[in-house]
């Protein structure tokens, strides 16, 4: 298969498992108590395709964030049952609001209180740019330290494990390789499409876009910050998937080399059996793209 016929394919890492989402489905594999790996696939309707317009440049990025939010939630709920054989349902209103309370965290901690602690030094750099440059890297500074505070949780860590078994798995799809533990171990944890690169881009991002605001007053100051994140959020995007498209040429991982940096703390070198969970999963959902195509192409020949 070459590469213009292939899946783009990406993934994420959840307790004991790997979610793979392609286009039109989606699949999770997990390890269970009895070292079994249960897998299930689903089919997957984007927003893009109920809603023409939130397929528009700029737009998909934060329907896209959306989507892949409350798909991240149903695959953890799943994974928690399948890895503890425990049933454990969660209602869509109940999912409805631990999505909005990782929201209000995220936003609370990544944009408001960097804002707030940045109006201590506000007087002692008038200049726009040089002010929202040191605020963007207080709000740095607080994403590292979440992420490396959580890396030390025991179960963190092996997520981040199956999270370097998910990126070894695509990395050698991408390269043509045998989809085989043995095989795919000798890839790289690190991708560019991934979605720890993509928030360090909104971080950045979200420095050249408060700049052009200058220094309103702080309650403004707050609330454009919470109002233009679904811009943030819809220029990094494109960022990323340019960067996905064009991730063979030098300059381009020279351009999002702090981003692959930075997977070096959400991922570790994961076991065979970790990458066993990942390859089953990419499988099952290249498995029913392809059953798809060849319907479709049935349908235009019949």
């Amino acid at each position: 298969m070459n590469d213009k016929n292939k899946c783009q394919i990406g993934g994420q890492a959840v307790i004991e498992g790997v979610m793979m989402k392609s286009k039109h489905f989606w699949s999770l594999a997990v390890r269970k108590p009895d070292k079994t790996i249960s897998t299930k696939v689903y089919k997957l309707k984007p927003l893009s395709e109920k809603h023409r317009f939130l397929g528009f440049i700029f737009i998909r990025g934060v329907a896209t964030l959306i989507e892949t939010m409350a798909l991240g939630f149903r695959a953890l709920s799943y994974s928690v049952n399948e890895a503890t054989e425990e049933e454990i349902e969660f209602s869509k209103k109940e999912m409805a609001i631990s999505i909005i309370l990782a929201v209000i965290f995220a936003v609370g901690v990544f944009f408001i209180l960097p804002t707030l602690i940045g109006r201590s030094f506000s007087e002692y750099f008038p200049n726009s740019f040089i002010y929202n440059l040191l605020e963007g890297l207080v709000r740095l500074g607080f994403f590292l330290g979440y992420i490396i505070i959580i890396s030390f949780i025991k179960d963190i860590k092996r997520v981040f494990q199956y999270h370097g078994a998910e990126h070894k798995t695509i990395q050698a799809y991408e390269s043509n390789e045998e989809l085989v533990p043995e095989k795919v171990k000798k890839y790289g944890r690190l991708h560019v499409r991934c979605g720890t690169s993509f928030l360090l881009i909104v971080m950045f991002v979200a420095i050249f876009v408060f700049a052009l605001l200058g220094k309103p007053p702080l309650l403004w100051r707050i609330v454009s910050r919470v109002l233009l994140i679904p811009v943030i959020s819809g220029i990094s995007y494109e960022l990323i998937k340019l960067a996905g498209k064009f991730n063979k040429y030098k300059i381009v991982n020279i351009i999002f080399y702090p981003g692959l940096l930075l997977q070096k703390l959400t991922t570790r070198e994961p076991d065979e059996e970790q990458l066993e969970v990942a390859i089953e999963s990419f499988k099952e959902v290249l498995e029913a793209e392809e059953k798809l195509e060849k319907e479709n192409n049935l349908d235009k020949t019949g």
